[in-house]
Parts: C-alpha cells; sequence; structure tokens
C-alpha cells in the first residue's frame, strides 16, 4: 500500500543504568510514549518536575488511528505548547450531517459561537499528533529523558513507591520511582504484570478503517450514513484527512472475517462503491476492529498511576478516546507536581481517580448508546432507529434522538470534593466544575486570548472595573486589596488576572496582568460584574467563583482545590521513604 508519511525512526541509547552500581531514584517514570505518555511529560517538564519516558518501540503510531480532536484538547495542548503545527497541519471543521438511505436528514454545527481561538475539531491522523508532541519533547533535555526501545518486563508496585526492571538490548537494568504512570495502551503490559482489570462491554460488532488517497469534492464535515445504497444495511462514516487522505469507517457486521476484510481486494469495491466507479483512489492504510467500552475500577494501584486506554477503553464513535485520554493527563499532572514539590497533600491525587472515573464513566455511556443505536441488536430497536432518523429530517425533537456517535465534549466534575460550594450562582455552563471559556481580549496593543494568560498555576480572574461607592467589593481598596497583597505574597503558585481598566493599586500587585475586554465577550460569557471573580486550577477548570471577592475566601478555595480537607493528620506533606530505599 502507498503511504502519504514516513515513520520517523527514533535513536536507541544505551541507558546510564547499565554503568553504575546502585538502583537510581526517579521522582516520575512514565511508561509509554504515545499522547497520554508525551503530553503527561510536557505538562510535567513545565511544572518543574523531571520524567523518563520508557517505550518499546522506537517510532510514532503506525496509522492514522485517532483522528479528530477536540477543541477542549486543542486548548490542553496550546497550554503545553505545540498546538500550532498541529492547527497549521490539521483539517478544521465544525459541521456534520447524518444521512438515511439516499437523502440527508439534518445536519449539525458544534461551535456556533464565534470568537474563539480553538476550532470546534481538527482531523490530524495519530502519527502527526505525537511527532509534533516528540518534537515538543526536544524542548526540555533536562527534564524528560526519552527512551527509545526501552521495555518494561516487571513491575514492583509498593504505597511509598514502585521498582520497575527494563530490557534493553545491551542488557536489564533496574530503578525506582516515587510514581509510575501507565499509558501503555489497551492491552496494558504494566496492567497485567500488576494482576489488574478492566471490566466492561466488547461489542461483537466488526468495523473496516480504510484510509484513502483522493481528490475529491466533498467538504471538510463529519459524514455519516445509515443504511446507505453502497452499503446496504449498514453505516459509513466519512472525514477528511490531511494529504488528501480520506478515513472511511465502513460496519461490517459480526460475522465478517478481519483477515479477509483487510485484503485490498476485499477492500477496494466497497470504496469504489461508495465514491463510483470513475473516481481514482490509492488504499493508505485498513484495519478491522471491534470495540470496548470499559474502564478499571480506580485508575491508581499504590504509587502506580493508569492514564489513556491503559485505564479506559471506549468505541471509536464520538472521537472520545484519544481527546478522554488529554483530559485525563490535564487533571493529572498538576495534582502529581504539587504533591511532589510538598505543595499538597498526598491524598490530592485521589481526586483524580474521583473525577476522571467520573470522565470515563460519562464516555463510556455515551459512546455505548452511540454503538447500540448504530448497531442496533434486535428488530424493534432497528424499527425504533430508523423511524427516529425518518422523523429527524423535518422534526427537530427527533434529532436530539439520533446518535452517530456523540462527539467529545468538555468534561465537568459537578460534584468534585475540590469544588467550594456555588452559592452565588452565575452562568450555569461556568460553575465549578467546569472548564473555562475563550474569548478574546487586548494585552497593551496585542490582540489575543483569555486562557493562553492562565499558564500552568492557579489564577484568580477578577473583574477590577469598580463601580464607585461598591463598597462592598475590593473598590474600598484599603484592607481588602492590602489583604489580597499578602495573600499573592503568601501563595506564590497563584497569579492575578484583572479585567480593566483597573485601579492603579491593583493593577500594581504582584503577578498580575491587566486585559482589555475589548469586545466585551469575557464579561458576558463569565457573567462578570464589577468586584466578581473566579478561582481557576491550573488545568483550567474552575474551582470557585463569587459576586464580590475578599481574599478569604480565595485563600479558603485555595485549601480546598488542593485537598487540604481531605488530608489525614499524617498526610500533610510529601512522603521521601522511597529515598531511603533507593
Amino acid at each position: 500500500m502507498p503511504t502519504t508519511y514516513k515513520n520517523p525512526v527514533y535513536p536507541y541509547r544505551r541507558p546510564p543504568e547499565l554503568d553504575v552500581q546502585e538502583v537510581r531514584h526517579y521522582p516520575v517514570v512514565i511508561v509509554g510514549a504515545g499522547p497520554s505518555g508525551l503530553a503527561a511529560a510536557i505538562d510535567l517538564a513545565q511544572q518543574g518536575v523531571n520524567s523518563i519516558v520508557l517505550d518499546d518501540n522506537n517510532t510514532v503510531s503506525v496509522g492514522s488511528r485517532a483522528l479528530c480532536f477536540a477543541k477542549r484538547s486543542l486548548e490542553i495542548v496550546d497550554r503545553l505548547g505545540c498546538v500550532e503545527p498541529m492547527l497549521a497541519k490539521g483539517v478544521t471543521w465544525q459541521h456534520g450531517r447524518v444521512f438515511f438511505k439516499d437523502r440527508e436528514v439534518y445536519g449539525f454545527n458544534l461551535l456556533p459561537e464565534d470568537s474563539h481561538r480553538m476550532p470546534a475539531f481538527i482531523n490530524l491522523q495519530q502519527y502527526y499528533f505525537e511527532e509534533f508532541l516528540v518534537n515538543r519533547t526536544h524542548d526540555f533535555p533536562e527534564q524528560i529523558d526519552l527512551r527509545w526501545k526501552h521495555k518494561v518486563i516487571d513491575v514492583d508496585a509498593q504505597p511509598e513507591c514502585s521498582a520497575i526492571k527494563v530490557s534493553t538490548q545491551d542488557g536489564d537494568y533496574q530503578l525506582t520511582c516515587d510514581y509510575l504512570l501507565v499509558s501503555d495502551g489497551a492491552n496494558s503490559r504494566i496492567r497485567d504484570i500488576l494482576g489488574l482489570e478492566c471490566k466492561g462491554q466488547v461489542f461483537q460488532d466488526r468495523f473496516l478503517i480504510a484510509d484513502v488517497v483522493m481528490k475529491a469534492d466533498f467538504p471538510t464535515e463529519r459524514w455519516f450514513w445509515f443504511d446507505p445504497p453502497f452499503h446496504p444495511n449498514q453505516s459509513v462514516l466519512l472525514h477528511k484527512e490531511p494529504d488528501n487522505v480520506w478515513r472511511i469507517d465502513f460496519q461490517l457486521g459480526r460475522d465478517a472475517d478481519p483477515e479477509e476484510e483487510k485484503k485490498e481486494e476485499n477492500i477496494r469495491p466497497r470504496v469504489q462503491a461508495m465514491l463510483g466507479q470513475d473516481v481514482e483512489f490509492e488504499l493508505e492504510w485498513a484495519s478491522v476492529y471491534t470495540f470496548r467500552c470499559r474502564k478499571m475500577d480506580n485508575f491508581i494501584h499504590h504509587s502506580v498511576i493508569f492514564m489513556g486506554d491503559a485505564a479506559h477503553q471506549v468505541s471509536p464513535f464520538g472521537a472520545r478516546g484519544a481527546n478522554g485520554a488529554l483530559q485525563g493527563v490535564d487533571n493529572l499532572v498538576w495534582k502529581l507536581a504539587r504533591v511532589l514539590k510538598q505543595q499538597a497533600p498526598t491524598t490530592l491525587l485521589s481526586t483524580y481517580n474521583t473525577e476522571r472515573q467520573h470522565g470515563a464513566a460519562e464516555n463510556i455511556l455515551n459512546s455505548t448508546r452511540a454503538t447500540d443505536f448504530i448497531t442496533p441488536k434486535s428488530h424493534i430497536s432497528q424499527v425504533f432507529r430508523d423511524v427516529t432518523l425518518e422523523l429527524a429530517e423535518k422534526h427537530a425533537f427527533a434529532r436530539s434522538l439520533v446518535n452517530s456517535g456523540r462527539l467529545s465534549m468538555p468534561c465537568r466534575y459537578d460534584n468534585s470534593p475540590l469544588n467550594t460550594p456555588d452559592v452565588d450562582g452565575g452562568p450555569s455552563e461556568l460553575r465549578p466544575g467546569s472548564p473555562t471559556k475563550d474569548a478574546p481580549i487586548q494585552l497593551g496593543e496585542q490582540s489575543t486570548w483569555l486562557l493562553n494568560q492562565f499558564g500552568n498555576g492557579f489564577v484568580l480572574l477578577l473583574d477590577g472595573r469598580f463601580e464607585d461607592g461598591h463598597a462592598d467589593t475590593l473598590a474600598a481598596p484599603s484592607r481588602e486589596l492590602k489583604e489580597l497583597h499578602e495573600l499573592l505574597g503568601r501563595r506564590t503558585d497563584l497569579s492575578l488576572v484583572v479585567v480593566g481598566p483597573a485601579p492603579d493599586e491593583l493593577s500594581a500587585l504582584p503577578r498580575t496582568t491587566v486585559v482589555d475586554d475589548a469586545k466585551g465577550l469575557v464579561a458576558q460569557r463569565y457573567g462578570l460584574k464589577s468586584g466578581a471573580g473566579y478561582l481557576i486550577r491550573p488545568d483550567q477548570h474552575i474551582a470557585a467563583r463569587w459576586h464580590a471577592i475578599t481574599a478569604r475566601k480565595v485563600d479558603d478555595a485555595l485549601d480546598r482545590a488542593l485537598g487540604v480537607h481531605l488530608a489525614g493528620a499524617v498526610d500533610t506533606t510529601f512522603q521521601e521513604s522511597c529515598h531511603a530505599k533507593a
């Protein structure tokens, strides 16, 4: 098969551990250099934590695999400093169409609201996504030790640390670490070594992925067919990729033979029937798969933490796999960094499991529902599906019932123990636990974006446009400004983003950035009024919000967001016993 992409081959390096007598100890070891592992290493590096990344291969993904990256994922990799090449290479889209038999029944727009930095989705082959992440790791030569052709063959997981045995072409070596992050895929070797399970449902229907190279007039949209004439009684999905590559997913049914269906002579007739006999194309890559909706009961096993497909898997419909994995990394790393730096109790890490179990369950629920709709298991369910599709053409209520894969949405941690109770209200979509929303701003003479001002720490987003006589806010400058100044002095992990114009006394506070809400969209989207504000976590989720800010409220909310209230009497600092053992 021809290919439009040549996989890079990364060099193996002899590990220094083979040339020393003692077992070396590291703060973090990451197994798996896929999207989750690479993103975690970059995020840790940006937050001042070194890591070793071990991968038993020496290249990026073989085949396009994960393809659709959602707006929230792009905001995450923007914070990681590598979104620009992804946006430049990826195919941007926000519209989709649903077809039943030979006609379109409805279309949808995933980002009807203007003035966002990131698009609703880009389509970008996983190998490009990983390559851009690898390139970014090169910016942190002192913080990230990326080791290719290093295979983990044994793990001893203890509460205080983990001991790891690694195999290389030059021999085996051992090391220990405070935390082992596992992102070695759906068939996780580490999970098997530790005797842990992933529980859930395995679907029997088989699907064919065919990436074809062709010049076509299809728009850059998501097209989904139910029971089309060119593939009767089954479903088909179409996406455009970079390099004139098109992803086509064909439902095959339960009885399909995977080895036979992967043969080019059997793929070509299916594609030709869809495109027409006169359309020329070349086959780029193909795979036949079934899919699983399952997860581990607990993502944390002593000092071993599971991420991505190693922790949970979903069907590909809805683009929830890679996008959910990146949200998981985003959730974990800021907590791990603060535990390692003794800025938070070790119990803060338990909220990674709490919050991302919710996220994984949400993804699995939506993925399972989509799969059941796409592949009805009984005559009654098929009748229901077909009637729903018929109604969707003319009736809006039925469109919400059509499920061709509910597309990935940002997860909200509504019941997180890290949230401050929301007593004051505000826009529902920005309640505590929700991800923040972007908006255009002015920073001096520069037009830029709100989310780019938040960085990797806690942020207090404050409306500094105080009204005369507003005595219950920081407009009464002396006491409250003094207390806020003291708070910023104590809380070095907190910065201030002020929507201005703001009083000089406020603008002069440490680690303060004043932005101009030039289009009024920050105030509109956040429901901001003078003196109101939001406390935003390092993963850009909202921890608390108030109509009237006080330093005391912010201080208490910071403690809560760091899990101080979760800590036991002896669990207030990072335990160093592992270093003594190493």
